[in-house]
């Protein structure tokens, strides 16, 4: 029946989710808090042990069971000491109030060690702010400290018990839905890079170098979210089975998106020379095929079964060398640099296909001893607190953010005390859900939050008056949870509708749900207020003046990787650790650059800094770091001796003239005060040498130091703008 199949379609698509786990615990952890409440007549505890449940859920990490096991020790001894803390505090509100902003400016700074501290600090700050929800709820019996806070530690002892138990059953689960999310990351990434290749007049290739220079940040972000869940899994032992085979994923990955990324000729210059000529198609078409078998790769991984490969690969492959043989036979043929460029534009293609229909035999690196990854966490106590002693200084953007918050918590709770609002303490939580450390995110945040609460008003009220009874609200009280989770990642306007639905029926088990309404309404236009406020207001982090650190980071760490580059031209490929360490910070710095731009474009007019400038030096250090890409797709060992010492030579020189535009950025000072040298020597002898690599060589730096030219316009532009 096609309704049968169409049902088993879709619960495979959702049991491949990379959400479907972590809802389905929360859906087992919630429904059990309120079976366990009910038959063992708890129902006071009911709402505490769930807010529990929510927050050991947010400060959730990523981690093999072993290193989970110790992250949930550290994460429930930080529960229960800033729950006593609250909740011994509370009475005295003077001294409340002077210890809120330290203890949340701690927390913050706490995340310098490494991500996974910062997930467990804000998780930390959301239980802190749901104990003050709970102490400000109407008291029974007077009862000891600890019997107040049984229930919400017990709830997040409760869930991250069940996670730890998930972990054990399904270690590899993480790394398969990391690995699922740079597979998807690449296909749009290729999707990108065929459209470049449209041999279209008129259309905006500027606008396609852009989007497509921002789509990189997304698959940086999933690589290095991999990368640190790979080193948990292997942790100091020589990686087997799953996880080798996991690994050698992850080199694959990254191997597809240097050749991608890369780029041999200028795109505009391919489309007119080509116009005529269907190759530039055939290139686009098998682009968009590899991009559907990336799609593959990723849907394959989610649901643990065995890729196919597309029948359409090969033949396209084919169209595309009888392409470019039909172009030497032309009369006259095309010059022999674009040839050389569309041949080696081919050879990567090619090189992206074998990887992903896995021709290509065992990486060498898994079988010698350079296999390690950089572990970006700390390796002792000293270290880590050596990392936050260097936030420790305003011009951390950590510090600022830090104290930033600390202040604002404490404005909150200075405003609740002043007018004595009822259930006033979602000002502090919706503060701290809405206070971001860029005022983009945070002006987003504000509108997602006020709408979602609004909407969730709406739907609660809708709730309250069509279902009355007890079991349909406890049944929606676990939907609503879920779906706050399902959705608090991609959908956060919805995330929040959930959780307030989820608040307004909780307080209806333990009094009336309509006279949270208003409150919860009110308090999140306050709690917003201050957030936007204070982003604005307490040190506020404008991109545009760390704007000449982060180019000049670019550029650095693009001379860093073509350095490496070129001593594999002279002693031959390989992809050690030092490489892929070089590959991947100029990457991140690229990535850097896109969000910061991305955050720039957001803030207010008069805290911008030449957009379209630098929206343009965006594009054309990417499509640089796509010509050095390039020279990495090809590494080879050069045999001639004569050409080894030319390509030495221009890639010092080059490496040289990046390093000194990347010096005149970081000391706000003219480039032409710190260039010297004159970039013609590079193309000089391109055309003797007879080492073909060589002359694909000397062609890329010779881009390469074209478009640094142009970003060195660029900066004097945005200066002088």
């Amino acid at each position: 029946m096609f309704w049968q199949s169409s049902l088993t379609h879709h619960w495979r698509r959702l049991r491949g989710s990379d959400r479907f786990a972590e809802c389905l615990r929360v859906l087992l952890a919630l429904g059990g808090v309120i079976v366990y409440c009910l038959l063992g007549k708890h129902s006071g505890a009911m709402v505490s042990a769930m807010l529990g449940v929510i927050a050991c859920a947010l400060a959730e990490t990523e981690d093999h069971w072993r290193s989970r096991f110790g992250t949930l020790l550290i994460t429930l001894i930080c529960f229960a000491g800033v729950a006593f803390a609250i909740e011994g505090l509370l009475p005295y509100p003077v001294a409340f109030a002077l210890a809120l902003p330290w203890m949340t400016f701690a927390l913050v700074m706490l995340g310098a060690i490494s991500a996974r501290y910062a997930t467990i600090a804000g998780g930390t700050l959301i239980l802190a702010v749901y104990t003050m929800i709970g102490a400000d709820q109407p008291q029974g019996p007077p009862m000891h400290l600890w019997a107040k806070l049984l229930p919400l530690l017990s709830g997040a002892a409760w869930y991250g018990v069940l996670s730890l138990l998930w972990s054990m059953l399904s270690p590899q689960l993480a790394v398969r839905h990391a690995l699922a999310r740079v597979f998807d990351a690449l296909a749009d990434y290729l999707d990108g890079k065929a459209a470049l290749f449209t041999p279209v007049h008129g259309i905006d290739r500027d606008a396609m170098l852009l989007s497509f220079a921002m789509q990189n940040e997304r698959v940086v972000e999933a690589l290095n979210d991999t990368r640190i869940v790979l080193i948990d899994r292997i942790g100091m032992r020589r990686p087997r089975g799953a996880t080798a085979a996991r690994l050698q994923l992850y080199f694959k990955a990254q191997d597809i998106h240097e050749r991608i990324s890369s780029s041999h000729h200028p795109y505009a210059a391919l489309a007119e020379t080509f116009y005529h000529s269907d190759v530039l198609f055939r290139c686009e078409h098998m682009l968009r095929l590899e991009a559907d078998q990336c799609r593959r790769h990723a849907d394959a991984l989610r649901l643990r079964v065995v890729p196919t490969n597309g029948v359409d690969l090969q033949a396209a492959q084919k169209d595309l060398h009888a392409s470019i043989d039909a172009l030497r036979h032309d009369t006259p043929p095309p010059a022999e640099l674009l040839l050389g460029s569309l041949e080696a534009l081919l050879r990567n293609i090619t090189a992206i296909q074998a990887l992903l229909e896995d021709e290509t035999p065992p990486m060498t690196y898994l079988e010698g001893e350079d296999i390690t990854l950089q572990n970006p966490g700390p390796q002792s106590l000293r270290e880590a607190w050596e990392r936050i002693a260097i936030e420790l200084t305003p011009h951390s953007s950590r510090f600022r953010h830090a104290l930033r918050l600390a202040i604002a918590l404490m404005v909150g709770y200075g405003i609740l005390h002043l007018v004595h609002l009822r259930h006033g303490y979602w000002i502090l939580l919706t503060t701290l859900l809405v206070c971001q450390p860029s005022y983009g995110a945070t002006r987003m945040r504000m509108l997602q939050r006020v709408l979602g609460t609004v909407i969730g008003v709406v739907i609660g009220w809708a709730t309250l008056r069509l279902l009355p009874a007890t079991p349909w609200q406890l049944l929606l009280i676990v939907l609503s949870g879920v779906v706050f989770f399902a959705a608090r990642l991609r959908r956060y306007a919805t995330a929040t509708a959930a959780i307030t639905l989820f608040v307004v029926l909780c307080f209806n088990q333990a009094g009336n749900g309509y006279d949270v309404m208003c409150p919860r309404l009110l308090d999140t236009l306050i709690g917003a207020a201050i957030a936007a406020l204070s982003i604005y207001l307490i040190l506020p982090d404008w991109q545009g003046r760390q704007l000449d650190q982060v180019l000049a980071n670019t550029l650095r760490n693009d001379a860093r990787y073509l350095q490496q580059i070129m001593a594999q031209y002279i002693q031959g490929k390989r992809d050690d650790l030092a490489y892929r360490i070089a590959r991947r910070e100029a990457h991140n710095a690229d990535a850097a650059l896109s969000g910061m731009l991305a955050n720039m474009l957001r803030e207010p007019g008069r805290q911008r800094r030449g957009n379209e400038d630098l929206l343009r030096f965006l594009t054309i250090a990417h499509t640089m770091l796509g010509h050095i890409s390039a020279l990495g797709a090809h590494r080879q060992a050069i045999g001639s001796a004569p050409a080894r010492g030319t390509i030495t030579l221009a890639g010092n020189l080059v490496v040289t003239k990046l390093e000194h535009l990347a010096d005149a950025l970081a000391a706000s000072t003219p480039a032409s005060q710190t260039d010297n040298g004159s970039g013609q020597g590079v193309t000089l002898h391109v055309d003797s040498l007879e080492d073909e690599a060589a002359r694909l060589v000397l062609g890329q730096l010779a881009l390469i130091l074209a478009h640094r030219d142009r970003l060195a316009t660029v900066v004097h532009d945005i200066r002088t703008g």
